[in-house]
């Protein structure tokens, strides 16, 4: 079971997950953190420049920098398993001071304005709603064929048309009422937007807020697995219930405990400050580093103080197994994004190497995150990339 401690100071915000007693997710906020955080919005913006030699253009969304969006992010989704994908030149699909209504895929930083596309996707607690595609798809996680089948009939009878959708691992054994009104209230929206829309006269303007960090929390997370929600602030708690309300979200428990440090009280502040260090002990003796860099973050593994009392191979197997262990959860509680590379104590045994890969998959499943993992390459270097929860963790 979670449990959310909120704790906000002048000019923080600390979003914590607790289970049993640990430290499994952590996000900070600050005013300019959350100016800056934009992915997920939806906006109405004018194409501004065309770059053919790109295939991309530029688009101004109201935002400081303009947005970029490359042409398979206008071009329509297809099933290519039925539909053949078209090949086409930007300058064919968006014409100059052309009005596109996008999402925000990726950021902005100091040297690039955001990435922006028009595959909308709004996001609900056990539908992924996806407007102008048809296609259909279900959560990896979910692999009981049975369930499977019900799932996409659900979903595929009441889906409007051509509107595509993603279903949710939340979705998996519950009930068909829940699953139906998710996707009732998203169409609902998704209708609301284009609305809005219609009835812009300025050259570009916000649509939709995403979900805020505690919001995507209670969606991700599986139905009655967040018991208790604390918090620090009058205006936050009260802010907070009318969401859950929205939510519908009755079975969370909402607590106040005014200026109170919440960190320090329960114990956190230490954690928090663990997850910054590079270096991560395991048990056995042996310990990871964490080296973030521009283009991907590097994981290294080492045996440490760990000898073992057997061979040097089982020994080794050992210290790559705690490190994958421990490596998921670093992976989920620093919010590590984009590109890992994990650089695993050599294995002579390949059934030793399939065994970590396994286990490295099996432990991402509980990480709600979109992970990917490639193998070892051939250099003998785990390669994975995961999406960030909250593109300005700090």
């Amino acid at each position: 079971m979670i449990e959310l401690i909120i704790n906000k100071t002048e000019n923080t915000k600390i979003v914590a997950a607790i289970e049993n007693g640990k430290l499994v997710e952590v996000y900070e906020e600050n005013e300019e953190s959350q100016k800056a955080r934009k992915e997920g919005n939806i906006y109405i913006g004018e194409v501004q420049n065309i770059i053919p030699g790109m295939q991309a253009a530029f688009i101004d969304i109201g935002t400081e920098k303009n947005s970029f969006i490359h042409v398979k992010d206008i071009v329509p989704q297809v099933d290519e398993t039925i539909e053949e994908k078209q090949e086409l030149k930007i300058k064919d699909v968006v014409k100059p001071n052309q009005k596109l209504i996008v999402q925000v895929q990726k950021d902005s930083n100091n040297k690039k304005g955001a990435r922006t596309s028009t595959h909308i996707k709004l996001t609900g607690k056990y539908v992924i709603l996806m407007p102008n595609t048809n296609i259909v798809t279900i959560s990896k996680k979910i692999e009981d064929e049975r369930e499977k089948e019900r799932l996409l009939k659900i979903v595929k009878e009441r889906l409007p048309q051509n509107t595509g959708a993603i279903i949710r691992t939340a979705a998996k054994d519950n009930n068909d009422e829940k699953i139906i009104k998710d996707l009732e209230q998203l169409d609902k929206k998704w209708k609301k937007i284009l609305k809005e829309a219609k009835n812009i006269k300025e050259k570009a303007k916000l649509l939709y807020q995403s979900p805020s960090i505690l919001e995507k929390i209670i969606l991700d997370m599986p139905e009655d697995k967040i018991t208790r929600i604390l918090v620090n602030d009058k205006q936050e708690f009260n802010n907070i219930k009318e969401n859950l309300e929205i939510m519908e979200e009755d079975k969370i428990r909402l607590e106040l405990e005014e200026k109170e440090d919440l960190l320090g009280k329960y114990e956190i502040e230490k954690q928090i400050e663990k997850s910054k260090q590079r270096k991560v002990w395991l048990n056995c003796g042996g310990f990871i580093t964490i080296d973030p860099t521009e283009a991907l973050v590097a994981i290294d593994v080492n045996s440490g103080k760990f000898i073992g009392k057997s061979t040097l191979e089982e020994t080794i197997y050992k210290v790559n197994y705690e490190a994958t262990i421990e490596i998921v959860k670093q992976l989920r509680l620093r919010d590590i994004g984009g590109i890992v590379i994990i650089d695993y104590i050599d294995m002579n045994k390949e059934e030793n190497k399939e065994k970590i890969e396994n286990l490295l998959k099996e432990k991402l499943k509980e990480d709600r995150a979109k992970t990917q993992v490639e193998g070892f390459t051939k250099l003998n270097l785990m390669e994975l990339t995961r999406k960030h929860i909250c593109s300005h963790n700090n």
